[in-house]
C-alpha cells in the first residue's frame, strides 16, 4: 500500500470497522469475473488486500492467493483466512518477474501519489505473467485530496488511469463505472478497468 503515514494510521485505527464495511463480497460481480477469469488453480496477488475479503474468497475458489497490505491489523486479519499467504508490505515492495496469473488492485493504488503511479504499474506489470489479468479500481475525479478521515486520495478520469496502463504495457479492454458510500461516509464516483499483460 502507500507509504503515507496518516492514510496508514486511518487504516490502522479503523481497521475492524472497514473489515465490517467490506463483509459482504458475494455479490461483488467485480470479483467473481476476476476469479472466472484467471486459469484454475491460479496464483494471484491482492495488492493493498485490507481486511483479506477478496483474498479468502479467491482461496475458497481454489486460487493460490498471496495478499500485502502496509497496515499489520490488515495483514493479520487477511492472514488467517484460510489458503491466504498474507504479508505488509507496500507498492514498491512488490517486485519480481512473471509471478501471477492475476493481480486484483482493488482501491488500493488511489493511494498512491500521482507521481508515483507509472512505476507501480511498470512494476505490478513485470510480476504479473503474460497475458495474466490486472483489475484495479480507482475514484474517478481530477488532482488529490485528503477525505474527511484524513485519507489521501488521487482521482482519475478513466482516460487517464487507461493510458498509464496501456504505458505499464497492459492492454485494458472492459470496464464498469458506479458510486458507492465508503468508510469514510461519503458518497464517491468510481471506475474498475481490466487489462491483460
Amino acid at each position: 500500500m502507500s507509504s503515507d503515514a496518516e492514510t496508514l494510521a486511518v487504516y490502522s485505527a479503523k481497521a475492524r470497522d472497514y473489515a465490517d464495511l467490506t463483509v459482504d463480497l458475494e455479490g461483488d460481480k467485480h470479483l467473481a469475473a476476476f476469479i472466472q477469469a484467471v486459469p484454475t488453480g491460479a496464483r494471484v496477488l491482492d495488492l493493498g488486500c485490507g481486511p483479506g475479503r477478496a483474498a479468502g474468497q479467491m482461496a475458497a475458489k481454489g486460487l493460490a492467493v498471496d495478499a500485502t497490505d502496509a497496515v499489520a491489523e490488515m495483514v493479520a486479519m487477511a492472514g488467517a483466512r484460510p489458503g491466504v499467504t498474507a504479508w505488509q508490505a507496500t507498492f514498491d515492495d512488490i517486485s519480481g518477474d512473471a509471478i501471477y496469473d492475476g493481480i486484483w488492485a482493488n482501491f488500493s493504488l488511489l493511494h498512491a501519489p500521482r507521481g508515483d503511479m507509472p512505476r507501480h504499474l511498470a512494476a505490478l506489470r513485470r510480476a504479473l505473467k503474460p497475458g495474466g489479468l490486472f483489475h484495479i479500481g480507482v475514484k474517478t475525479g481530477t488532482g488529490e485530496a485528503r477525505d474527511s478521515i484524513g485519507r489521501l486520495y488521487t482521482f482519475y478520469s478513466e482516460d487517464e488511469l487507461r493510458s498509464l496502463l496501456s504505458a505499464a504495457g497492459l492492454a485494458p479492454h472492459a470496464s464498469w463505472t458506479g458510486r458507492d458510500i465508503g468508510l469514510s461516509g461519503e458518497a464517491s464516483d468510481w471506475v474498475v478497468v481490466h487489462a491483460h499483460g
